[in-house]
């Protein structure tokens, strides 16, 4: 049984995998996974202001997990004819599977429980979508758990990324909005001086912000700016990342978690293997591969490899501590594949370029566009002297900016890629 406490991390993180999933699969299964995630997210864990809060309690009234469990009385009563739905959908009895209650779980798969129903699957989650309406609408009258409404610039940096993701690949404009309301949250709210805070609370923000602030940011900003290609998003992340080569490298290489702006330890801490969290410096060497692709500029790849290679020894012995450092290593080794559109997106011709780049389930591409013609140096260097080629979107695909002959067509793009 899941613990009841809700953690904004958690269902960032767990979110933008489940999407990944269902791009790499095709498994609708998934895409119906993470699209409940973003919409609770969005639903109970935004904050009027764009940011969003840290966590849910496990308890309310005194007891753990009150606010979710459910009786099977209670759904008889409420539901009606759509109990019997409820009930198998969800394996409720009158013992119940806790303290007397039920925790709603799904214990078979859909096909089996709509056959069980005499439903097909499609007509079995009509149902369920309108039985899901009336729980939630009954149970917003039940006393709340506890919310920590305090604002981490880290695990909004990680939901920032991953509904930023989510809005072009599921073409979900509110998931579009939400990023965008959140990023301009952030960079006005938890900055002083053009550096990163670490929380906000009550209107006010504080302390300094560590690494990992900085590192999921940065990643939420470079997905911001894929979805959007406004290129404020881009400018924004590469600053940030500016500013950690500059107050966060250690002198032998790598990191360390604070900047040299914090309050002066003994030894300044370096957290390397991933917890609850990514490893903030596995999600800055991230960060720093994917702005080399962008820009060109070694000096970004440099840092990134002094970052991972000290770690060698330790990926091989403990790689099940080190999951995001060897994304990162990977993401480095194979190289990324350096997309730059040409077209208006206003354009069908130029979405369906942009759909068979960014619709798969593809990790090592990054994607930049402009709507016109670039006939000089760019602010993304990436963009910069590309051009149409006979008046028609184009796509150039590239490696360390050495670049195909440009394509126009969906199909010569897959080639490309695939």
């Amino acid at each position: 049984v899941p613990h009841f406490e809700k953690m904004l991390y958690d269902n960032a993180q767990l979110s933008r995998l489940y999407l990944h999933i269902w791009q790499a699969t095709g498994d609708t299964f998934f895409r119906r996974i993470a699209t409940e995630i973003y919409d609770y997210v969005l639903r109970e864990m935004t904050a009027p202001e764009g940011g969003f809060y840290s966590t849910t309690d496990a308890d309310s009234e005194g007891e753990e997990g009150k606010f979710f469990v459910w009786s099977k009385d209670e759904l008889q009563t409420l539901l009606g004819d759509d109990a019997r739905v409820a009930i198998e959908y969800w394996g409720v009895t009158t013992r119940g599977n806790f303290e007397g209650h039920n925790i709603l779980y799904v214990p078979n798969e859909d096909e089996v429980i709509a056959q069980r129903l005499d439903l097909t699957v499609e007509a079995l989650q009509e149902r369920l979508a309108a039985i899901k309406d009336k729980l939630y609408a009954h149970r917003t009258h039940r006393v709340h758990p506890g919310l920590d409404d305090k604002i981490v610039t880290a695990w909004n940096g990680m939901m920032l990324a991953s509904l930023a993701e989510a809005a072009r690949v599921l073409k979900q404009p509110s998931y579009r909005d939400a990023a965008v309301r959140s990023a301009e949250f952030l960079l006005n709210e938890l900055q002083q001086d053009g550096q990163l805070l670490r929380t906000w609370k009550d209107g006010q923000a504080k302390i300094g912000a560590f690494l990992e602030d900085y590192a999921n940011l940065i990643d939420g900003l470079i997905e911001l700016y894929q979805t959007t290609f406004d290129t404020r998003w881009f400018t924004e992340a590469r600053r940030l990342a500016d500013a950690v080569l500059a107050r966060f490298a250690a002198e032998d290489g790598g990191f360390y978690d604070t900047s040299d702006a914090h309050e002066q330890l003994i030894a300044r801490p370096r957290s390397l293997q991933d917890n609850a969290t990514p490893s903030g410096s596995a999600m800055m060497a991230k960060g720093l591969v994917r702005l080399a692709a962008f820009t060109g500029e070694t000096r970004y790849v440099e840092a990134a490899q002094a970052a991972l290679a000290p770690l060698a020894g330790a990926m091989r012995q403990y790689p099940q501590a080190f999951g995001e450092t060897l994304s990162a290593v990977d993401l480095l080794v194979r190289g990324i594949d350096e997309v730059a559109i040409v077209g208006d997106m206003t354009d069908e011709r130029t979405a369906a370029l942009v759909d068979i780049v960014q619709q798969p389930y593809r990790p090592g591409v990054i994607a930049a566009l402009s709507p016109a013609d670039v006939p000089a140096e760019a602010e993304i260097p990436l963009l910069g002297f590309r051009t149409q080629m006979g008046g028609e979107p184009t796509v150039y695909v590239c490696r360390h900016f050495a670049c195909q002959m440009p394509v126009t067509t969906p199909a010569a793009v897959r080639d490309l890629l695939d």
